[in-house]
C-alpha cells in the first residue's frame, strides 16, 4: 500500500486513515519511531502500562475490605 503525506514546517505529518488502519493504530498515544535502513518505521510503544505500578506502592494504615463502607462518607 502506497500512499502520499505532507511534512508540515513544523516538522509534524499527518498518518493517513488507510495506512493507520493497515497498521493497528486504532487509537491515539505514543509510538516508537527509528529510522531502519534508508526508512522510517514507526511501532506502538510497547512496555510498561498501568499495571506495571501494581505493587508500587504501599499504605501504611490499610483499610480493611470487610471495614470499607464505615470510611464512606455517604453525607453527599
Amino acid at each position: 500500500m502506497q500512499t502520499i503525506a505532507t511534512i508540515t514546517p513544523k516538522f509534524q505529518v499527518h498518518i493517513p486513515k488507510a495506512i493507520r488502519e493497515k497498521a493497528g493504530f486504532l487509537t491515539h498515544g505514543p509510538v516508537v519511531m527509528r529510522a531502519d535502513k534508508g526508512k522510517i518505521v514507526i511501532e506502538k510503544k510497547k512496555g510498561k502500562g498501568i499495571l506495571a505500578l501494581a505493587g508500587a506502592f504501599r499504605v501504611k494504615n490499610p483499610i480493611p475490605v470487610e471495614k470499607i463502607r464505615d470510611y464512606i462518607d455517604y453525607s453527599r
